[in-house]
């Protein structure tokens, strides 16, 4: 099994760009906690996140071929499926938690640091029905597809505002390392 640590090395040789190496940390901890919550293994699903979008800066055309091929040489065949399907539209099928918590996590938390970024206090007071209001404002992190978030949602089996209160609190006991 690939280490995060031999994830990092895949990262860091295909990613420069800072706002992207941090959406990537994010999505690390957010897929760890929730691999933490479900039973599941926390490496599998912190490495999903932390590699599901490597190869978009170097190889933006082939994302996310790239990334999904060379974790299928090291034989991470679930990860590489996981990745393979953190957008709707590329039409791969959903088959297990993994892939679908990947999907509602990527987009929202995403749009969660958005948010974070336009109050003075960050994160530390953000609540739910903050984010829910600016999801509904289509002007606001207009590139962040909602209904991506939706989607993923569904899929996953959660509710909306439960699946963002737990995204806050895992970006929350980081908020010093993520500069949030």
């Amino acid at each position: 099994m690939i280490t995060r640590s031999h994830a990092r090395e895949i990262l860091t040789d295909l990613t420069k760009n800072q706002s992207l190496l941090r959406h990537m940390r994010t999505l690390e901890l957010v897929m760890e906690a929730y691999a933490e919550k479900y039973g599941e293994d926390k490496d599998t699903w912190a490495i999903a996140g932390l590699l599901h979008d490597a190869d978009y800066e170097a190889h933006p055309e082939k994302h996310p071929q790239v990334i999904v091929e060379k974790l299928k040489m090291l034989g991470e065949e679930s990860i590489a499926h996981a990745i393979s399907a953190h957008y709707t539209k590329w039409n791969v099928p959903y088959e297990t938690r993994l892939d679908k918590a990947l999907l509602a996590s990527d987009e929202l938390t995403g749009f969660i640091v958005a948010c974070c970024q336009v109050r003075p206090d960050g994160i530390t007071t953000l609540e739910v029905k903050s984010v829910i209001k600016k999801l509904k404002d289509k002007g606001f992190a207009a590139k962040v597809e909602r209904d991506e978030v939706y989607k993923g949602v569904e899929l996953l089996g959660v509710d909306l505002p439960e699946h963002i209160a737990f995204i806050i609190e895992v970006l929350k006991k980081n908020r010093e390392e993520l500069g949030i």
